[in-house]
């Protein structure tokens, strides 16, 4: 019978090999493939070995959302390999000796007679694979921090917006327009023009100049008529754009007024 669906996040784990932290014990290679998984567990093989673990899901933690220098898989428990088997680990404590040169039993400076469990502490041995597993997870975590840093960088730069070449421009009436202005728009904000002129580059669009040759420069609109029209940007005394908009695609408007001809 054909095993249910694999839930996530395990599925992608697939042909993707991956290290466990913290590391099985009493496995020296801590590199791992996904075999397949059931609803209450998933088989991984050892890259080295060969050996076929199969790990309770209750036991697994968070997959890294980066994969180098390796993925890791996290495990909520740490497990020691025992008889073919994983099981949660049980650390061993040991009782503390004498210190040098301390009183020995029975002397006369010994201390009292214990009547009750002895003290106990405990012992971590730290193996080099733990090492190696805190530097790899430092890492990723590092590299994860510089990638989102760099995106989030790289996405500000991208966000198209408005931009204007007339900050030499003593006069910069003409910033107060924005794409939503049409001629009567732009007349209320910037009064009645000298003149007007109409051009064309094709495509069944239509461009409407408005003069206003006090303060050197023209303003464009754009549109199938005349009524539709809508402002896109301004020319200066030369024709070259000192300012435009965002069309209505998210596109830049500047290489419509550099194509555009004089008229």
């Amino acid at each position: 019978m054909a095993s249910p669906p694999i839930p996530p996040p395990f599925d992608d784990l697939a042909n993707r090999p991956f290290s466990f932290y913290p590391p099985i014990l009493n496995v020296e290679h801590n590199e791992w493939l996904y075999r397949k998984a059931t609803w209450p567990e998933i088989l991984v093989v050892n890259r080295k070995t060969g050996v076929e673990v199969w790990i309770p899901r209750r036991f697994l933690g968070e997959v890294s959302s980066i994969d180098h220098p390796v993925l890791i898989v996290g495990l909520i428990r740490e497990l020691e390999y025992r008889g073919g088997s994983v099981w949660p680990y049980k650390r061993r404590v040991v009782e503390m000796p004498l210190a040098v040169g301390g009183p020995a039993a029975g002397g006369p400076m010994a201390a009292p007679e214990r009547r009750g469990p002895a003290p106990v502490v405990g012992i971590r041995l730290e193996s080099h694979a733990d090492r190696r597993a805190f530097k790899l997870i430092g890492g990723a975590v590092a590299l994860s921090v510089m990638v989102y840093v760099a995106a989030l960088n790289l996405n500000l730069l991208r966000i198209p917006r408005p931009r204007s070449a007339a900050f030499p421009y003593r006069d910069h009436s003409f910033l107060v327009l924005t794409a939503g202005d049409d001629e009567a728009g732009v007349v209320a904000k910037l009064g009645v023009p000298a003149s007007e002129h109409g051009g064309s580059l094709g495509a069944g669009a239509e461009y409407h100049g408005l003069a206003y040759p006090e303060h050197h420069y023209t303003v464009i609109l754009r549109g199938n008529s005349s009524a539709a029209a809508r402002y896109i940007g301004t020319l200066d005394d030369h024709w070259k754009p000192i300012h435009w908009v965002l069309l209505p695609g998210g596109e830049s408007a500047e290489p419509l007024l550099r194509a555009l001809q004089p008229f």
